[in-house]
């Protein structure tokens, strides 16, 4: 979406201190190592200061940035075009709004404790077989991601595809004043970050949040398998589709006769009110179904054909290190889930891991963080998961798990052994184990062997 000099100041009412009033950008970003070229740069204050950066930025290709009235670095501005505006973040926040209002279609928010990445990767693939498609990049889901997706999308956008994440109440209400979704989509209410976030009454207010933002002509999509989503069809009076992969009868989309290949794709049949047809997923893990309905309910809302869906959930590819399926040179098999871990993520790539034909089953876990009080409950809880399914644990960084754990990757290859063709591996942790080093150190190029599924800058701290 470009971006005229006048439209900037109308969206964040702010105040031209240099450069032409012909100025135009291409598009608006916060991380001046990633900024396209023509670009309007917004810093952030954060853990660093972003206004650190204009230079940088000017360098790296953009045409202007945003400043703080008031900040050291306005008696100082690189080249290009300046505007000054109070805060800097509530300006990203501005531009997005303004960006909503130029796209005419449909916009679908995604939340949920766990899946909603999925669930979003899903749902783009599935409607770009029809329709011109914006949709969030990895996981940018929070109050910088949101509307810099919203802001970033191409000027003939028809649907634009929204993951929204929360560390409180208030947050994802704050996203939908920016998005105003037509679609909402929530995935599931879990024990997932309740430092922040609380116990599941208080994460499923948060998750509510976005039903609640939904016009009366919109649809809400909601998981009939987990009863405080279904609940939530009590706060809205938009049209509610559920979806189940539990075969419920009570569901709209539902998933029947579900079952895995040795490559643990999972291929089901899809039953909904615009008819039923056979599934195959082109990613893995049983627990992908729940994620791949509730796209193709999105989809099918939005008017996308139901063969078009078919073909977009089997050539859809999620997000990065989520379920990759590699062999290392050796030929053992290495599932790569190392982009995050909660209790729920973990205890389905076990069973993952525990479907893949071999004589030895290894999972490496780094910590799951931001557990709170149940920090020590969850761990050992996985680990008793993984002995119930005959799986070796290899714990990286942390002795929760109720093992001897080894200090950094190094140590975990060391700990693994000779490894072989009837050896499975399971990498998995939260982003602050970093474990996606060690799953590179073992595999050879992802779609050789076995083959795969599909940095973040300022944009990318995900919330849940």
């Amino acid at each position: 979406m470009r971006w005229s000099l006048p439209d900037v100041l109308a969206a964040t009412a702010g105040q031209l201190l240099a450069g032409s009033p012909a100025t135009v950008f291409s598009g608006v970003g916060t991380d001046s190592r990633h900024l396209p070229s023509g670009a309007l740069f917004v810093p952030i204050r954060a853990t660093r200061d972003g206004h650190d950066f204009l230079t940088d930025a000017v360098s790296a290709g953009a045409a202007g940035c945003l400043v703080e009235s008031g900040h050291p670095s306005t008696s100082c501005l690189p080249p290009g075009t300046a505007v000054a505006v109070a805060d800097t973040g509530a300006a990203l926040l501005d531009l997005g709004r303004a960006a909503r209002r130029r796209l005419p279609g449909p916009v679908v928010g995604i939340t949920g404790s766990v899946g909603k990445t999925s669930t979003k990767d899903f749902l783009a693939g599935v409607l770009a077989t029809t329709w011109r498609v914006a949709a969030s990049e990895q996981s940018f889901n929070n109050e910088l991601g949101v509307p810099l997706t919203l802001a970033n999308a191409a000027e003939d956008t028809e649907v634009a595809v929204v993951e929204m994440g929360a560390r409180g109440i208030g947050h994802i209400a704050l996203l939908c004043d920016v998005t105003r979704p037509t679609i909402a989509v929530v995935t599931a209410v879990a024990a997932v970050h309740t430092q922040l976030l609380g116990g599941l009454e208080q994460i499923a207010r948060a998750k509510a949040e976005l039903v609640d933002a939904v016009p009366p002509d919109g649809t809400t999509v909601l998981n009939a398998d987990d009863p405080r989503v279904s609940a939530m069809a009590t706060r809205t009076t938009a049209r509610v589709l559920r979806y189940s992969a539990l075969g419920r009868q009570d569901a709209d989309v539902v998933a029947d006769d579900i079952c895995l290949g040795d490559d643990l794709r999972p291929r089901f049949r899809l039953r909904s009110p615009w008819g039923d047809t056979e599934v195959l997923l082109g990613t893995r893990g049983a627990h992908q179904v729940g994620n791949a309905l509730a796209a193709a309910a999105a989809g099918l809302a939005c008017g996308t054909p139901l063969e078009a869906v078919v073909s977009g959930l089997a050539a859809s590819a999620v997000s990065h290190w989520r379920m990759e399926l590699a062999r290392t040179a050796s030929g053992a098999q290495v599932i790569n889930d190392a982009y995050n871990a909660n209790p729920v993520s973990v205890a389905a790539a076990l069973h993952a891991l525990a479907r893949l034909p071999a004589r030895r089953r290894v999972a490496v876990l780094g910590e799951m963080a931001e557990l709170g009080s149940e920090f020590a409950d969850e761990h050992r809880a996985v680990a008793a998961l993984a002995t119930q399914l005959g799986v070796e644990l290899v714990a990286v960084g942390t002795p929760a798990y109720g093992v001897t754990p080894v200090d950094d990757v190094e140590a975990a290859v060391g700990a693994l052994g000779g490894l072989g063709p009837g050896d499975a591996i399971l990498v998995k942790g939260s982003r602050v184990a970093g474990l996606e080093r060690l799953a590179q150190r073992l595999c050879i190029q992802p779609g050789a062997g076995a083959g795969a599924g599909a940095g973040t800058g300022a944009a990318g701290a995900p919330r849940q």
